[in-house]
């Protein structure tokens, strides 16, 4: 018994200050990994950045610091860590693979809460499609359309093409053209447009609207109308422009354009 105790204390001896020490790395690397992981949420709240990626992002870092700390403790009791590190990396080389394109659109999610090229009630087009973004998730952003159709579009697609934001800058120019016949008055027809636009309550004062001759045809004068409204009564304008200007221009007589021909009458 005496010699089993004297092993036990030898032992004891040797290991005590090595499960000391690992103990005290444990508890003080969960901690550090616990206040880099509050920091992080600290900086990313005072970006701006969206609330719900907050969370798991810090999750992650975290989570890596504390597999670290857990090598670094095996490593004091001499425990071979380079198998551990090269098993966790093919794991993760494994898992990459696998899951590349949900990755590669879950990359695409962060970099999109993260910059805000647009958020959740833009008006947007993306990939041809234009809508409303209904929410923003980390693989998928869905657009609600004009027509009320609902369109998911993974993320990766978005952040390798062009994104037009129309909405982004609060106030829009809603670009239109109107044609009339090449006989009619400029001064007039500008007359009845400008009356068309201070009717409608939606469009702004300032900018000014522009109301452009852009070219002359034979038989035809082609008008460029551009008001100015807030982003979300855009459509709202076009359409009140369309309507209106046709009845104006039917009551005050403005003609719209003839196809110009040559009838040559032969012997």
């Amino acid at each position: 018994m005496e010699k089993y105790i004297e092993q036990f204390t030898q032992v004891a001896i040797t290991y005590a200050p090595r499960f000391i020490l690992a103990v005290i790395t444990l508890l003080f690397g969960f901690w550090l990994a616990n206040k880099i992981n509050n920091i992080l949420k600290n900086i990313l709240n005072r970006k701006h950045v969206e609330p719900t990626i907050i969370p798991f992002l810090g999750s992650i870092v975290a989570t890596l610091l504390k597999i670290l700390v857990v090598i670094s403790v095996a490593g004091m009791f001499g425990v071979e860590t380079t198998s551990f590190v090269a098993l966790i990396g093919g794991a993760g080389l494994a898992v990459g693979l696998a899951l590349q394109g949900s990755l590669g659109h879950f990359a695409s999610g962060v970099l999109i809460l993260v910059f805000k090229p647009y958020k959740q009630g833009d008006l947007v087009t993306i990939n041809s499609f234009t809508g409303m973004v209904e929410e923003i998730q980390i693989f998928n952003t869905i657009l609600k359309t004009l027509d009320n159709k609902k369109i998911i579009i993974p993320n990766g697609s978005i952040t390798t093409g062009p994104i037009t934001n129309i909405s982004g800058q609060e106030t829009i120019r809603v670009d239109m053209q109107y044609n009339v016949s090449g006989e009619e008055d400029i001064d007039k027809v500008r007359k009845v447009v400008q009356q068309v636009s201070d009717s409608c309550p939606l469009i702004l004062n300032d900018p000014k609207i522009d109301i452009l001759v852009n070219s002359q045809e034979i038989g035809i004068t082609k008008f460029d109308v551009r008001p100015w409204c807030k982003s979300e009564h855009y459509w709202d304008v076009y359409y009140f422009m369309q309507e209106n200007i046709k009845r104006q221009f039917v009551s005050q007589n403005v003609k719209g354009p003839k196809p110009a021909m040559d009838i040559v009458i032969g012997k």
